[in-house]
């Protein structure tokens, strides 16, 4: 997945090149994202995954639309060095990711 902006990365553990979050430090954190689909006929399916795991989902399937998002949010116990990306399960995201946005930061330090 290739995103277009980053607006806030303190620390520069998000990855804009691979789009990977590194956690810097064990602790909670907390992930949401919100992706649209534009004129796209396709169920999408995005998953957060950690470390490479799928940990939770979002579907957007509706064929009677031009637009439809699907969200999702977590809190995660994470380890340092632990990633976490968004993959594309499933459909194609007419227009990229430049309708959809990905947030994450440390809520309680472990």
């Amino acid at each position: 997945m290739k995103w277009g902006l980053v607006l806030v990365n303190i620390g520069n553990h998000f990855d804009l090149a691979s789009s990977i979050f590194v956690a810097p430090r064990k602790g909670i954190y907390s992930f949401s994202f919100h992706v649209v689909k534009v004129y796209n006929r396709q169920t999408i399916q995005v998953s957060l995954m950690q470390n490479g795991y799928p940990v939770i989902s979002a579907f957007a399937g509706d064929q009677d639309v031009t637009r439809e998002a699907a969200s999702n949010g977590v809190l995660l116990l994470m380890e340092r060095e632990d990633k976490v990306h968004l993959k594309l399960e499933r459909g194609n995201l007419m227009g990229g990711w430049k309708y959809s946005t990905f947030s994450g930061f440390l809520v309680f330090p472990l």
